[in-house]
């Protein structure tokens, strides 16, 4: 990604800054508009800080009526818009433009209705993914989505970007507990999508929406499912003297049709780190650390606990602990949600990737990454979401070092290009932003770039909405065609003819 290539700055627009910031102005009265380029600055990144810009202004909404009004006039006066929550995303899938207004949605903050009746929160899109747990915690309830960040990351940033966490093999992405959104399309108009009830009806413009990266409409409004906190919810930590041992582990116990609340695994440097933050108790002198946690009813999260176990002795682990109290449980994991910023404390700077694979072949990525490791001379430190595939290595790297970073970046296309050779996808929730997009052709053929662009041109024909993003290449919608529905139906003959 060192040679980012992102869209050409308009000449026109960067001239009518003024007039742009006064006009907003209006719209957003009192500190709604950020101008200074000081104050600017704490939004030029996302949490992929090795590439800073600054946007043209920022506005900061606090009505879906005013971003209504943005958006409107930005597309009248072909403004580009790039959406931004908490920026904690790792694509950069909010890195503004110099000439591009940044709608920035941390003012949206309130959770709007708890819904024990039907299970659900409707929340605005700036509250905090752990904010929403908080609210319902006391009545036995939880929303089970738990990104590493969860604690800053908000859930507009979420259905965005798709994200997962560390129970997402049991209980699904953000697309499967995001029930409904209000949402608003780049020429203003103000359209809702699913709701409290369980399924919607029609085409499933939901499912499009999350995980479409800022491209298509700016959230204003989240509806997500909330659960019942399981009776017993027990971990265990499993050592093994290799991490293809210990992936194995991982096939094995899915393959025994056991589905774990939650399946992670972290390598020998992730470890140590890990340890030395938190000190959760990890055991030092293994290779490969899995945390396995099974919730449920006592008798049936007993049961599992020793399949488990079998499993892991059969694939040569060496040692095995079981939580035995709520405080160690979280304990075990509190190493995992903090390896992050563990592994920041062992290196100057590092790449946060994120791929996924089938499971079966973590143990040939596994290999596969340590190759490359060799071959670039940086170290890597490796933590999974194990049970559904989803990779998360950490390139450590000293960006004040000539040519470390480009290495980094090389490192990490490398690693994503075998994700994809072994059956696997470009991303598993952090998004494609700018740092897979140029990767893109890699996994889709320029047919299936153009059907994905065609979508993008039903809900924003002039790609003013977070552009540069994603497509490696935007083509022209005119280009592209269009969908002809006939008569209002969409008979079988003219499905769908471009």
């Amino acid at each position: 990604m060192s040679g980012l290539a992102m869209p050409k700055p308009d000449a026109a627009t960067l001239s009518r800054r003024a007039e742009i910031v006064a006009d907003l102005a209006r719209i957003v009265p009192g500190e709604g508009v950020v101008d200074a380029v000081n104050e600017m600055r704490a939004f030029e990144s996302d949490g992929l800080t090795a590439y800073r810009q600054l946007p043209l202004v920022v506005v900061l909404p606090e009505t879906t009526a005013q971003v209504s009004k943005i958006l409107k006039y930005c597309d009248e006066r072909g403004i580009r818009v790039v959406p931004r929550g908490s920026g904690t995303s790792l694509s950069g899938g909010a890195l503004p433009l110099e000439d591009a207004v940044l709608l920035v949605m941390s003012r949206f903050n309130a959770i709007l209705d708890i819904d024990f009746m039907n299970r659900c929160v409707v929340a605005q899109p700036g509250v905090t993914n752990l904010g929403i747990t908080r609210a319902v915690e006391e009545d036995g309830f939880y929303y089970a989505p738990d990104p590493s960040s969860q604690i800053a990351c908000s859930i507009g940033g979420n259905v965005a970007e798709n994200s997962g966490g560390v129970h997402c093999l049991k209980y699904g992405l953000t697309a499967n507990n995001v029930l409904g959104v209000e949402m608003v399309l780049m020429n203003g108009e103000v359209v809702r999508l699913g709701g409290k009830h369980l399924d919607a009806e029609g085409y499933d413009l939901l499912g499009i929406m999350t995980g479409s990266e800022g491209l298509l409409g700016v959230v204003t409004e989240v509806t997500v499912r909330i659960l019942r906190k399981p009776e017993t919810a027990r971990a265990l930590l499993i050592g093994f003297p290799t991490s293809e041992q210990g992936g194995q582990c991982v096939a094995d116990i899915i393959g025994a049709g056991i589905i774990p609340g939650g399946m992670e695994m972290m390598d020998r440097p992730a470890i140590h780190a890990a340890e030395d933050f938190v000190q959760a108790g990890y055991p030092l002198e293994c290779e490969a650390l899995l945390i396995v946690e099974l919730d449920g009813p006592g008798v049936e999260v007993d049961h599992l606990i020793g399949l488990v176990e079998a499993i892991a002795l059969r694939n040569g682990s060496t040692t095995c602990r079981i939580s035995t109290s709520e405080e160690e449980r979280l304990r075990f994991w509190a190493g995992r949600k903090a390896a992050f910023p563990a592994v920041g404390r062992i290196s100057p700077d590092y790449y946060c990737m994120d791929g996924t694979i089938p499971r079966k072949e973590l143990p040939r990525v596994l290999a596969g990454m340590r190759e490359l490791s060799q071959q670039y001379g940086l170290r890597v430190a490796n933590v999974f979401h194990a049970g559904d595939g989803n990779l998360h290595p950490l390139i450590l790297y000293d960006a004040n070092l000539p040519g470390e970073l480009e290495k980094a970046e090389a490192f990490g296309a490398d690693i994503l290009r075998l994700c994809v050779k072994v059956g696997g996808v470009l991303t598993g929730e952090h998004g494609v932003g700018v740092e897979k997009r140029d990767l893109m052709p890699e996994m889709f053929s320029q047919a299936d770039l153009d059907q994905q662009m065609r979508v993008k041109c039903a809900f924003d024909p002039n790609h003013l909405l977070n552009p540069g993003k994603v497509f490696p290449q935007l083509r022209r919608c005119a280009e592209l065609g269009r969908m002809h529905i006939h008569a209002g139906k969409m008979p079988f003959p003219d499905i769908p003819r471009f």
